[in-house]
C-alpha cells in the first residue's frame, strides 16, 4: 500500500517541498556549527581572549541563538509570514557571518547571527505540516527526515569551516559559512513552486475546536505542550552530557589506542551525526512497515521510548565504570549507536508534535517554543555537569539514566491526553 496519493509529485515518497526545506536547514546548520567550531578557538588564539572571558561569550552566544526564536516566531506569525521571516532571518544571518571575518565585529557579528537566527530557525520546520493531508502518517516521519539535515550540516561543518580556518586562517572558515547560509537561501528561494502559500490557513488547530482555551490556544493544547516540553527539559538534562561531562570522559577514562596511535577524542563526537544520517533510513522504512500494517505507534509513546533507549545507553556506562579500569573505545562506540537510536524516536518526534498541534496563525510561535526547551535543558544539563566532579562516575552515569527514566515515566503520563488531543485533531471540521 503506498501512502502518497497517486496524482501526487514526491521526491522518495515524500512531497517535493520536504526536499525543499531539508536541504535549506541542512545548510543553515551547516553555517551555525561551521561559525561554532571556530568560535571559542578564534577567541583565545587569534583575538587572546582570556578562556573564561571566551567561555562566557561563547555561552552567551549559543543560548540566545535558542531563546530570540520565542520573538522571532510572533514576528512572523504576525507581521512578516514564514517565507519572509525565512528570507530576511537568513539574509541577516549570512551578512553576520561574514562580518566574522572582521575582527573589530566580532559582538556585532555574533548580536547580528542570533537576531537573524529567531525569525529563520522557528519559520521553517513549522512550514513541514502544510505539505501533508490531516491524518497522513508520512508528517511523522518528515521530521525525522528534516532532523537528518541537521545532522549532515553539523557533521560537514566542523570538517570544512574548521579545516579552513586552522589551516588557512579563521576568516577562511567564517566566510565559508557565510556562503554555506547563502546557499541555503537560494535552494530555498528556487524551492518556492514546490512548497504551499502561507501555511495554517487550512490545517491548523482551533480553540473552538476542543472546548476554548488560552487566547487562540486551545486549553488542553497548552497543558499537552507544556508537559512535552517538562518532560524535554529533563531529558536533556542527560542528553547534553554528550558534549560536556560525556567528552570529559571519553579524554581520561577511555583506552582509545589503535596499535602505536590514538584516536583523537574529538572524532567520536562526529559519531552522533554520522550514526543519524546511517540509522534513520532503516528506522523510517520498519515505522513505515508498521504503518501500513496498522500500527503507528504514537508519538508521547515514541518518545517515552526514546527516553528509555537513552536511558539504557547511559546505564551501559555506568556498569563500565563500575567494573573500573579504562574503558575500550568500542564500548563508547557502542554508547552512541544505543543513544542515537533513542534520539531519533525522541527529540525529531516531540518537534514534529509541537509543529502538528500549532493553533491556526500560530505555527511559527508554537515551533520557537520548542526550541525553548532546548534552551531551559541546556541551562539544566550545566548544572548537571557539575555534579560530575564531586560524583563517583559510575553512580553520576547511573544518575543521567535515572534523568531519562523520569522523562520516560513524564511522557507515559501524558500518553492518554495526547492520543485524545490527536484523535480530535485529525477528525474533519
Amino acid at each position: 500500500m503506498s501512502l502518497a496519493k497517486p496524482e501526487e509529485q514526491t521526491w522518495f515518497g515524500q512531497p517535493r517541498g520536504l526536499t525543499v526545506l531539508f536541504l535549506t536547514n541542512m545548510w543553515e546548520q551547516f553555517s551555525y556549527y561551521g561559525m561554532r567550531a571556530l568560535l571559542v578557538y578564534y577567541m583565545t588564539k587569534q583575538l587572546m581572549f582570556a578562556q573564561g572571558h571566551a567561555s562566557l561569550v561563547y555561552g552567551a552566544y549559543t543560548a540566545t541563538a535558542y531563546f530570540t526564536p520565542i520573538v522571532g516566531g510572533v514576528i512572523a506569525d504576525r507581521y512578516l509570514g514564514k517565507r519572509r521571516a525565512i528570507l530576511i532571518g537568513g539574509s541577516i544571518m549570512a551578512f553576520g557571518h561574514f562580518m566574522m571575518t572582521f575582527e573589530m565585529l566580532l559582538y556585532p557579528a555574533l548580536v547580528t547571527i542570533a537576531l537573524g537566527n529567531g525569525l529563520f530557525l522557528p519559520s521553517l520546520p513549522s512550514q513541514i505540516d502544510d505539505l501533508y493531508e490531516k491524518g497522513d502518517p508520512r508528517v511523522g516521519w518528515a521530521y525525522n527526515i528534516y532532523y537528518v539535515g541537521v545532522n549532515i550540516g553539523g557533521f560537514l561543518a566542523p570538517l570544512i569551516c574548521g579545516t579552513l580556518g586552522e589551516l588557512y586562517g579563521w576568516h577562511w572558515g567564517f566566510g565559508a559559512a557565510g556562503i554555506g547560509m547563502g546557499l541555503g537561501l537560494a535552494i530555498y528561494v528556487w524551492g518556492q513552486k514546490y512548497l504551499p502559500e502561507q501555511s495554517r490557513s487550512r490545517s491548523g488547530v482551533s480553540a473552538a475546536k476542543l472546548g476554548g482555551g488560552i487566547g487562540r490556544f486551545p486549553k488542553d493544547i497548552v497543558i499537552l505542550l507544556s508537559a512535552v516540553a517538562l518532560s524535554v527539559v529533563v531529558f536533556r538534562g542527560a542528553y547534553e552530557q554528550v558534549g560536556n561531562t560525556l567528552a570529559l570522559w571519553a579524554d581520561t577514562g577511555v583506552d582509545r589506542t589503535v596499535g602505536a596511535t590514538e584516536i583523537p577524542m574529538t572524532w567520536f563526537q562526529s559519531l552522533n551525526p554520522l550514526l543519524v544520517m546511517l540509522m534513520t533510513p532503516p528506522l523510517l522504512g520498519w515505522w513505515r512497515r508498521r504503518a501500513e500494517a496498522g500500527r503507528r505507534e504514537r508519538p508521547a509513546r515514541k518518545m517515552a521510548t526514546g527516553a528509555l533507549i537513552v536511558g539504557a545507553a547511559y546505564l551501559l556506562l555506568a556498569l563500565l565504570e563500575a567494573l573500573g579500569g579504562p574503558t575500550h573505545w568500542l564500548w563508547l562506540v557502542a554508547f552512541f549507536v544505543i543513544f542515537t537510536f533513542g534520539e531519533l524516536y525522541i527529540l525529531p518526534t516531540g518537534l514534529g508534535l509541537f509543529a502538528r498541534l500549532a493553533p491556526a496563525g500560530l505555527g511559527a510561535t508554537t515551533v520557537a517554543a520548542w526550541y525553548l526547551t532546548i534552551f531551559a535543558g541546556s541551562l539544566g544539563a550545566g548544572v548537571v555537569g557539575t555534579l560530575w566532579s564531586v560524583t563517583d562516575h559510575a553512580l553520576y552515569f547511573a544518575f543521567l539514566a535515572g534523568l531519562a527514566g523520569l522523562a520516560a515515566g513524564m511522557l507515559r503520563l501524558i500518553d492518554p491526553l495526547e492520543t485524545r488531543i490527536e484523535d480530535e485533531v485529525s477528525q474533519p471540521g
